[in-house]
């Protein structure tokens, strides 16, 4: 076995994490779709399936190095928003607590010296940088435009932000 049962398990609680922000994000795209934001709605979607393959790829990871794999349950995720702003930001502090996940992850695998999972890690912990990134300009865009100028917001979106 090349991981500890203790990260094994604090692994598997990530997946269950990645699945449910696959979730949340699946909810926020259908949010986005009823209101008729293609583009947003587009976006969302896509990093629903980004976060089901981050889940997979976790999974996988436990599996290859002869963990138990144990799939915990899955919160429902938040179906409405009172605004895109509040959508945003939910994604956004999700995104930020995903990162502090990585982190306590990455000290984990550092504590038991485990080098093959600090470098498979690595990856995610890369992965943080650009989805803060990427939800904090998104908020800022969607903040600047105003809940009246979403269209601006899928026009951004259209031409490559």
């Amino acid at each position: 076995m090349l991981i500890s049962a203790t990260l094994a398990q604090a692994l598997n609680t990530q997946i269950g994490n990645e699945f449910g922000a696959s979730l949340q994000y699946y909810a926020i795209g259908a949010h986005f779709h009823r209101i008729h934001l293609a583009q947003l709605a587009k976006l969302f979607f896509k990093q629903a399936d980004e976060e089901r393959e981050h889940a997979q790829k976790l999974l996988h990871y436990v599996v290859e190095t002869g963990g138990e794999l144990r799939l915990p349950p899955v919160k429902e995720p938040v179906h409405t928003f009172a605004s895109a702003e509040e959508a945003l930001q939910a994604a956004l502090n999700w995104e930020v607590e995903v990162t502090g996940q990585i982190k306590r992850l990455m000290d984990l695998a550092a504590s038991e010296s485990d080098y093959l999972a600090q470098n498979f890690l690595q990856w995610f912990v890369d992965e943080q940088l650009e989805e803060v990134t990427k939800m904090t300009r998104l908020l800022g865009v969607v903040r600047m435009a105003g809940e009246r100028n979403l269209l601006s917001v899928e026009a951004y979106l259209v031409h490559g932000g």
